[in-house]
C-alpha cells in the first residue's frame, strides 16, 4: 500500500454540524474520519461497521453507544470505544448538551 503524499494537520471546528477530516484515499490508505455533532435527543442512525473497524473518541456530552438490538454503553467526554467489523450500532445524545466525538474508521485486517 502507498503512504499518502503529505502529512495533515486539520484543525476540529466550532460549528454544531458533522465535519468531514479524512475520506481515504488519496489522503490516507483506507481510513476515513470525521467529527459528529450529536444535539440532545439526537441519534447518528444504526448502521454496520461492515468490512471495518472503528473507533469513537468521545470529546463532550454524554450519550449511548447501542450495539445491535440488545447491548448498551454508556458513553461520553473522556471515553473511547472500540467497534469491531461486521458490528451494527448506533449512537444516540442522551444528556442536555452536545455529544461530539471523532470516529476513525479503517479497513480491518485480514488475518
Amino acid at each position: 500500500m502507498a503512504t499518502p503524499a503529505k502529512v495533515l494537520v486539520i484543525d476540529l471546528n466550532e460549528k454544531p454540524e458533522n465535519q468531514k477530516l479524512l475520506s481515504g484515499s488519496p489522503e490516507t490508505c483506507g481510513m476515513r474520519s470525521g467529527r459528529v455533532y450529536l444535539s440532545p435527543g439526537q441519534a447518528c442512525g444504526l448502521h454496520s461497521t461492515k468490512d471495518r473497524e472503528e473507533l469513537l473518541v468521545f470529546l463532550s456530552g454524554q450519550g449511548e453507544l447501542i450495539i445491535g438490538q440488545e447491548d448498551c454503553y454508556q458513553v461520553g467526554q473522556g471515553k473511547v470505544s472500540y467497534i469491531p467489523p461486521q458490528t451494527d450500532h448506533d449512537v444516540k445524545n442522551t444528556g442536555s448538551e452536545p455529544l461530539v466525538y471523532v470516529y476513525g474508521v479503517a479497513p480491518a485486517a485480514v488475518e
